[in-house]
């Protein structure tokens, strides 16, 4: 390709025509003797953006392939080369879902270092049986998914109130993060406060619960926050800022004034980024490190 015929193409695409993108930096291991991103790691950039979509859209990959009883194979996968990433070149792979056949989804990735346009590809994905890997139509709940999220709709529904109306969901949320996966023992995570507290679950489309928190009853015009918790699976893409900002609206409607919560130190710089500021010394809670962290409401 000419140098002009090259700009030319970079002039088409830019990362703000896509809602999604995942950001990575090249690693030292995938540059080649040229000193440049090996060939074939575009493709693994592509794949770990596409997974990272599917987390965006607040979709469980596995959880909803199994209901929907498909699986998506990769029939076809292109890759056109306009310019080369570098070692420590920090690249936004941008990903949508272009097109949706009778079985097949096509999805356009492009690969930016800042505006400059480097990589353009296309995964060409067909749902079918897991078993016999033969085709099956792309289900409908599947294609209203993916359309509503290129349109920029809502992917998840956050409910609040009481125990009684959402303890079902909450409580499957946090015996799955606190109890099986943090080892938190079952008589430190369940308490009397649950019933007084203002609750709020995360939907997503199929209805499945995928975050959770609670709001304790205020003192004083402080009200604490706790019991935060996002399916492991989904981390990462704004469900706990969901969860957090609907309690925190209660919590304003109520007349609170500062709202308080014990953070783990592993999600403080997540409070953090959301204008919680850490109070006091580090402290050990159910043999996790804590510090607390507040917020005023305005």
């Amino acid at each position: 390709m000419s140098s002009s015929s090259q700009k030319s193409a970079q002039a088409k695409h830019s990362p703000r025509d896509f809602r999604f993108g995942h950001r990575l930096r090249v690693r030292w291991a995938e540059v080649d003797m040229q000193k440049i991103v090996f060939n074939g790691h575009y493709l693994m950039y592509f794949d770990t953006a596409v997974a990272d979509y599917w987390r965006a859209m607040a979709l469980p990959y596995e959880a909803v392939l199994s209901h929907l009883q498909g699986d998506l194979f990769v029939k076809k996968a292109t890759v056109e080369y306009h310019a080369s990433a570098r070692y420590d070149d920090v690249l936004d792979v941008c990903v949508k879902c272009a097109r949706i056949g009778t079985s097949s989804i096509l999805f356009q990735c492009e690969i930016f270092r800042g505006d400059e346009h480097l990589i353009s590809g296309e995964l060409l994905y067909v749902f079918a049986d897991p078993a016999t890997q033969t085709s099956r139509p792309v289900p409908q709940l599947l294609r209203d998914w993916f359309t509503g999220f290129e349109a920029g709709e809502a992917m998840v529904q956050v409910k609040t109130g009481p125990w009684g109306e959402l303890g079902s969901p909450a409580r499957s949320l946090r015996t799955a993060v606190f109890i099986d996966e943090q080892q938190i023992p079952q008589d430190l995570e369940w308490d009397a406060a649950d019933e007084a507290s203002v609750h709020a679950v995360a939907y997503n489309r199929l209805g499945l619960p995928v975050a959770t928190g609670r709001l304790l009853a205020s003192k004083a015009g402080v009200a604490k926050i706790g019991r935060m918790a996002v399916q492991r699976v989904l981390r990462g893409n704004g469900l706990g800022r969901e969860v957090l900002l609907a309690l925190m609206a209660v919590a304003r409607e109520r007349g609170d004034v500062e709202v308080r919560l014990h953070a783990q130190r592993s999600a403080e710089l997540f409070y953090a980024r959301l204008g919680f500021v850490a109070s006091g010394e580090p402290f050990d809670e159910a043999g996790i490190a804590h510090i607390e962290m507040f917020k005023a409401l305005n």
